[in-house]
C-alpha cells in the first residue's frame, strides 16, 4: 500500500525525467519555468529556468536568461547564463554574455566573449584558507 508521501516521491521523480523540447524552425518568446530538461534546437528569447540540464543544439539559439543546474551548449547564447553545477561549451558554440557557474569546461573551437564568475571555486577556496589558517591563542 502506498502512502501519500510515496505518491508524491513518484511524481518529483517523474517530473525531473521529462525532457521538453523546442524544435528546430521553432521560436518561442516569453518566460519558462520548469523541473525538467530543456533541449533547444529551434530558437529562444526571454527566460529559462530549470532544475534540470539545458541542451542547447547546433543549430538552437537562445538570447536573454537562462537559469540551470546543469548546461550543455553546442549553438549560440547571448545573454546571463547562471549554471549552479556543471557549463559544458561544446567546439561549435558561440557564447556572449554573462556568466556564473559551478565548473566550466570549453572544447576548442568554441567561441566565448563573457565574463565568469565560478561560483563554487570561490566557496572550495575560501572553506581551504579558513583550515590552513593557524589558530590564534591570546594569554
Amino acid at each position: 500500500m502506498f502512502n501519500s508521501k510515496e505518491k508524491n516521491q513518484e511524481k518529483v521523480n517523474t517530473r525531473t525525467m521529462e525532457r521538453n523540447v523546442i524544435a528546430k524552425n521553432s521560436t518561442f518568446v516569453g518566460d519558462i519555468k520548469s523541473d525538467g530538461d530543456f533541449r533547444i534546437d529551434g530558437f529562444l528569447e526571454g527566460t529559462l529556468k530549470t532544475a534540470g540540464r539545458v541542451i542547447i543544439g547546433t543549430e538552437g539559439s537562445i538570447k536573454g536568461t537562462v537559469e540551470a543546474t546543469n548546461a550543455d551548449i553546442e549553438g549560440t547564447f547571448s545573454g546571463q547564463l547562471t549554471v549552479a553545477k556543471t557549463l559544458t561549451i561544446k567546439g561549435t558554440a558561440d557564447i556572449s554574455g554573462d556568466v556564473t557557474i559551478g565548473k566550466l569546461s570549453i572544447e576548442p573551437g568554441a567561441t566565448f566573449n563573457a565574463t565568469c564568475a565560478m561560483k563554487g571555486a570561490v566557496k572550495e577556496l575560501n572553506t581551504e584558507n579558513e583550515a590552513e589558517k593557524p589558530s590564534e591563542k591570546t594569554a
